[in-house]
């Protein structure tokens, strides 16, 4: 790319997630199949982008003790400043003086002297002085707040539900990136052939703990590969592949997920299932119902059947007692992806997690009547909240007194996640930083009376 072109689209990209509060991981896929970038330039892009946006209030907090604290500053200005002081301090393959520079001649280009006088004058005193220690701050919300760039709300109700050790462990691992994952189509590749493949590519990999399925990928990029592109396999965390496992389903069964896209785990069951029996898919949103039949169609499976709807609608679609499995993997508010997408921790409020968590007992309601009896369940959120999780499904079970957890439920999870300290009697709580995986809750749900049964008692 020309001179300075790749920093001002890193700005853009940084402006346009401020502003519109657009999705971070999004806006980088497109920006750089736009642009045709090359795989150093692509890098770069999506480790300064991703590196910004995560740590945030961190670099704020650096930047506030060399900036007047009524002074008013342009928006690319400040995420000018916050994208140079993280390459100062987070990325080593670039020295100082060449980001300070780059930095000077941006603001000359975008703003005016005085402009990039200041800007010059901000970086030069923060690479003389240094940045200012964050363990001297007494508060220990604040303290880990600063630290770990997460806002304080979102701190105190981790600190409410999981104490200081697993909140801070949480908030560090959500720093780090954690390792790709893939899901072999069986139907087309076994595990260990797949791995041996890749292994030739130059790739390393080793086999997942979470589906006999999956496979985590250390080094290696999957997307140029001819396994990835023909449909050998596909990208999916570990934690959403054990949902599908989870869900014991059998060939000629037909099962129910309600809020589909983008096609992930519809797809895991569909090649659980030998691409035979019925499979409905559902979502909100028409436009991502494409998405799940994409998905389909790169693997190719044909026993899927996708269709826009409201999962809180379903009931006059299908009758009551149609499915011998449903999946309810919920719209939540997304705490346990927050490594993938970090703009999630910013824009998400309090309030917005009360308002998911209405939703998805409204859903778990209205789903419930079409499980067939001794049918299971699996309820699932990408989330950490207790609100959103476990809570849901206690008031769940008051309510439907046909349902129960499903006794063999801990039985059948793989050997080493029955040691995860995430495990309660209303599910599994999987943390990010237990097995590098998304942060991910879900439970299975066993129907053990028929709901007709019990309207006719009433």
């Amino acid at each position: 790319m020309k001179k300075y072109q790749l920093r001002n689209t890193i700005i853009d990209l940084l402006l346009r997630i401020e502003k519109n509060k657009s999705f971070s991981h999004l806006l980088i896929d497109n920006e750089i199949k736009a642009q045709k970038m090359d795989s150093k330039d692509e890098g770069l892009l999506t480790e300064i982008v991703y590196g910004t946006v995560q740590r945030k209030l961190t670099l704020d907090y650096y930047l506030q003790n060399f900036i007047k604290p009524n002074q008013k500053i342009q928006s690319w200005v400040k995420i000018l400043l916050r994208m140079s002081l993280y390459q100062m301090i987070y990325l080593d393959r670039i020295p100082d003086h060449a980001i300070i520079h780059e930095a000077v001649e941006m603001a000359k280009q975008r703003g005016h002297k005085g402009t990039a006088s200041f800007v010059n004058g901000v970086l030069r005193n923060i690479q003389r002085k240094g940045i200012p220690r964050t363990d001297s701050i007494e508060n220990d919300v604040k303290r880990l707040a600063v630290q770990t760039s997460h806002p304080e709300w979102l701190i105190e109700r981790w600190l409410h539900h999981y104490g200081y050790k697993v909140t801070k462990e949480m908030c560090k691992a959500n720093l780090n990136k954690k390792p790709l994952s893939i899901r072999i189509q069986p139907m087309k590749i076994s595990r260990e052939e797949a791995m041996r493949t890749l292994q030739e590519l130059g790739f390393q990999v080793r086999p997942s703990l979470f589906s006999e399925q999956g496979i985590i990928v250390d080094q290696g990029n999957i997307l140029k590969t001819d396994l990835f592109k023909k449909g050998y396999v596909t990208v999916q965390d570990q934690s959403s592949m054990l949902v599908s496992e989870m869900l014991k389903v059998q060939p000629s069964m037909d099962v129910l997920d309600t809020c589909s896209a983008p096609g992930g785990k519809v797809t895991h069951i569909a090649e659980k299932m030998q691409n035979s029996g019925s499979v409905y898919a559902y979502d909100l949103h028409k436009n991502k119902v494409k998405l799940i039949n994409k998905k389909a169609s790169d693997l190719h499976l044909t026993n899927i059947n996708a269709q826009q709807a409201d999962a809180r609608n379903l009931r006059n679609i299908h009758a009551d007692e149609s499915f011998d499995r449903i999946l309810v993997d919920a719209p939540c508010s997304g705490f346990g992806v927050i490594r993938g997408k970090p703009d999630i921790k910013y824009n998400k409020q309090e309030k917005d997690v009360h308002q998911l968590a209405a939703i998805q007992a409204d859903i778990l309601d209205h789903v419930a009547p079409l499980l067939k009896k001794d049918g299971l369940l699996i309820y699932s959120t990408c989330t950490v909240d207790v609100e959103e999780n476990e809570n849901v499904v206690k008031n769940f079970l008051e309510k439907h007194k046909d349902f129960e957890v499903d006794a063999s439920f801990i039985e059948d999870l793989p050997k080493d996640i029955k040691k995860s300290p995430g495990i309660t009697k209303t599910g599994i709580q999987l943390f990010p930083h237990t097995f590098q995986t998304d942060g991910f809750f879900f439970v299975r749900l066993i129907r053990k009376g028929s709901y007709s049964t019990l309207n006719a008692k009433k």
